[in-house]
């Protein structure tokens, strides 16, 4: 287990992020309401991240360069920053700074008035989305908000992956995603369906400025509809067979 005494674990899977992770890294440092572990999860030892971690020694947060042994891609290194970290309260957050860290304050203001999930939306009064495909801005922004309504869910931003998640959650659901960001949108519905408090706060999500995004629309579309159509069966039907940990 990654051992930690801090209050807050924060899980960022890079891939050769060297240009863009020590802003992103400033930004916690200035936004966090909290002390902080940063684990910054790569597949490889020659990830070229892990070059310039040793320029942010010395700073209020602290930074744990990780490797993920879960198998390679982003998906396993959030999976192995959840499951490793033992901070009651963790972040998934990019290592491009797409991510308002401004929204860390609020975030963690929730977290302690006691919800279990607590999302950055996009999509709610105060909330934007800056920039990136406007077709797949269009479907995520459709997404969120149908799923609110017809469901009950308590966000307006099912897909973003910048979500603070209390270690419980991590503890007791199964996450059985298998391509890539639509883990975020599995945990959160997830974790409504089993009762665990869901509450969001606006933040706005900026397209990335350093490096290539890795998002493909076309194979993880299939993935993110089926925890679509799982929470609508839930909202409508009830708890149908629902894996769980243990």
């Amino acid at each position: 287990m990654l051992e930690s005494e801090d209050n807050l674990g924060i899980v960022i899977p890079v891939y050769n992020e060297d240009a863009s992770i020590l802003s992103t890294l400033e930004a916690i440092d200035s936004n966090s309401p909290v002390p902080a572990t940063v684990y910054v999860v790569a597949d490889t030892p020659e990830d070229t991240t892990f070059s310039v971690l040793d320029q942010f020694k010395g700073r209020r947060i602290k930074v744990e360069p990780t490797l993920n042994k879960y198998g390679r891609g982003a998906l396993n290194a959030i999976k192995w920053g959840l499951h490793n970290a033992e901070e009651s309260a963790l972040l998934v957050t990019m290592a491009d700074l797409s991510d308002d860290m401004s929204s860390l304050a609020p975030m963690w203001e929730h977290f302690a008035h006691g919800a279990d999930v607590v999302c950055g939306s996009r999509y709610m009064k105060g909330g934007k989305q800056l920039g990136g495909p406007w077709f797949k801005s269009f479907l995520s922004r459709m997404a969120g908000l149908s799923l609110h309504y017809l469901s009950g869910l308590p966000t307006k931003d099912v897909t973003n992956s910048f979500k603070l998640y209390r270690k419980t959650v991590i503890e007791e659901i199964e996450i059985e995603s298998s391509g890539g960001f639509e883990i975020g949108m599995e945990i959160v519905v997830k974790a409504w369906s089993l009762g665990f408090r869901v509450s969001e706060v606006p933040t706005v999500w900026r397209d990335r400025t350093e490096g290539e995004s890795r998002f493909q629309l076309v194979a993880w579309l299939p993935r993110y509809l089926a925890w679509y159509f799982f929470c609508l069966r839930h909202a409508w039907f009830g708890r149908k067979h629902l894996r769980i940990q243990g």
